[in-house]
């Protein structure tokens, strides 16, 4: 039997499967209004750096799962929300979620990682 992999499947990982991306796609949805400034998301995902967070924001937002908005009133604001296509992948990250709740323990593999053991 010759088995492929979904296409569907397989390209939705290639978005996902970036580091940093499902991180800053869930980081959006769970924000006011889906929309935080970079320097919010900088504080909040530990451990990304500013430049590949830079990368990671232009990468989703060519991939039309963020949107860019930037304001001049008076002074310029840049902002980074989800698009629908971001909110949507946002919502199918819920029941990985879930998945993950019930058959991995994360704050055993934080604990290891941290040398809390």
């Amino acid at each position: 039997m010759n088995t492929k992999v979904c296409p569907y499947i397989e390209a939705s990982f290639d978005i996902i499967g970036k580091k940093w991306n499902g991180q800053i796609i869930h980081y959006l949805s769970l924000c006011q209004n889906k929309t935080a400034h970079f320097s919010d998301i900088k504080r909040d995902l530990s451990g990304i750096t500013p430049r590949s967070l830079s990368i990671k924001l232009t990468e989703l937002n060519e991939s039309g799962l963020i949107d860019k908005n930037v304001t001049s009133d008076p002074s310029v604001v840049i902002t980074y929300s989800l698009t629908q296509k971001g909110t949507d992948l946002a919502n199918s990250l819920k029941p990985i979620q879930e998945w993950a709740k019930k058959h991995l323990n994360v704050e055993e593999n934080i604990s290891l990682e941290s040398g809390d053991h």
